[in-house]
C-alpha cells in the first residue's frame, strides 16, 4: 500500500511502546515524521527519531505537554516552520494508572483527562485550521477497547477513551467538507510496558491470551497497518470510524 506523495506525520506519545512503532512505520510507509514526547522522556525520543532517520526520512524530534495549550500551539507553530506542512495527526499520548473508581483520586482523574482527552481536544485544534487551509488531513486518534466496554480498575481510562471516539465522530463531521478525515483505532491488549504492568502477571497474560480469538495478544507493531491504512488513498472515503485492533477480543 503506497502513496502518490510523501507526507509529514507528526506522532504524540512517540518515544516508545505503540507511538514509537506507529512513527517508524509511518516512516516505512515514505513518511517525514514529527516525534513528541515528554521533555522527560527525551533521550527515548531522540531514538525514535534516529530510527526514522535510519529509514532514509526527515526526523523532528520535539518535547511537549499535550495538556498544555500553550505547549502545543508553540509545538506545531515551530513544525509548520521547520517542515512547512502537516499532512497527518496521531494522537497517541496517553496514561493509564488503574485504579477502583471508588478509591480514585481526583487529581488522578483529572490528569487522565488531561492527557488522553484534553491532549487530543488541543492537538486537533491547533492542526485543523492548517489542514483546512490546505483541504487536506488525516488524524488519527489512538482510542481503546476500554473505551467502548469499560473494565474494572480502569474506569477513569475507560471514560477518556470513549470521549476520544465521540470526539473523533464530531470533528469527523465538522471538518469533513475540507477534505480532513478523521478516525480513531481502539486497541485490545498491546504488550507495551504499559500493557504488561497493567496486566500485572504472566498468568493475566496467558488468561488474556486465552480468551482472544486469534490466541495471541497484540504487539505495538500490529497497530502500524491501520494507521497507514486511515492516512493512505485507499481511506479517502473513510471518516468518523473507531476500529478494534484487538485479535478478538472485542467484538462490537
Amino acid at each position: 500500500m503506497t502513496d502518490t506523495h510523501t507526507k509529514v506525520a507528526f506522532v504524540t506519545g512517540a518515544s516508545r511502546g505503540i507511538g514509537r512503532s506507529i512513527a517508524i512505520g509511518l516512516a516505512r510507509f515514505g513518511c517525514d515524521v514529527v516525534v513528541a514526547d515528554l521533555a522527560s522522556e527525551r533521550a527515548a525520543l531522540d531514538k525514535t527519531a534516529e530510527a526514522v532517520t535510519a529509514l532514509g526520512r526527515r526526523a523532528y524530534a520535539k518535547s511537549m505537554d499535550v495538556a498544555s495549550k500553550a505547549d502545543v500551539t508553540a509545538t506545531v507553530t515551530a513544525v509548520l516552520a521547520e517542515a512547512g506542512r502537516i499532512d497527518v495527526l496521531v494522537n497517541n499520548a496517553g496514561i493509564l494508572k488503574p485504579s477502583l473508581l471508588q478509591d480514585l483520586d481526583e487529581a488522578t482523574f483529572d490528569a487522565h483527562f488531561d492527557v488522553n482527552t484534553k491532549g487530543v481536544f488541543l492537538m486537533c485544534q491547533a492542526v485543523l485550521p492548517h489542514m483546512r487551509a490546505r483541504r487536506f488531513g488525516r488524524i488519527v486518534n489512538i482510542a481503546s477497547v476500554a473505551g467502548r466496554k469499560g473494565s474494572p480498575t480502569q474506569g477513569h481510562y475507560a471514560a477518556t477513551k470513549a470521549a476520544v471516539i465521540t470526539l473523533t465522530r464530531v470533528f469527523a463531521q465538522e471538518v469533513g467538507m475540507d477534505g480532513v478525515t478523521v478516525n480513531a483505532i481502539c486497541p485490545g491488549i498491546i504488550l507495551t510496558e504499559m500493557g504488561r504492568n497493567n496486566l500485572g502477571s504472566e498468568a493475566e497474560v496467558r488468561y488474556w491470551t486465552d480468551v482472544t480469538a486469534l490466541k495471541r495478544l497484540g504487539e505495538p507493531e500490529d497497530v502500524v497497518g491501520p494507521v497507514c491504512f486511515f492516512i493512505s488513498d485507499q481511506a479517502d472515503f473513510v471518516t468518523g470510524q473507531a476500529l478494534n485492533v484487538c485479535g478478538g477480543l472485542f467484538f462490537d
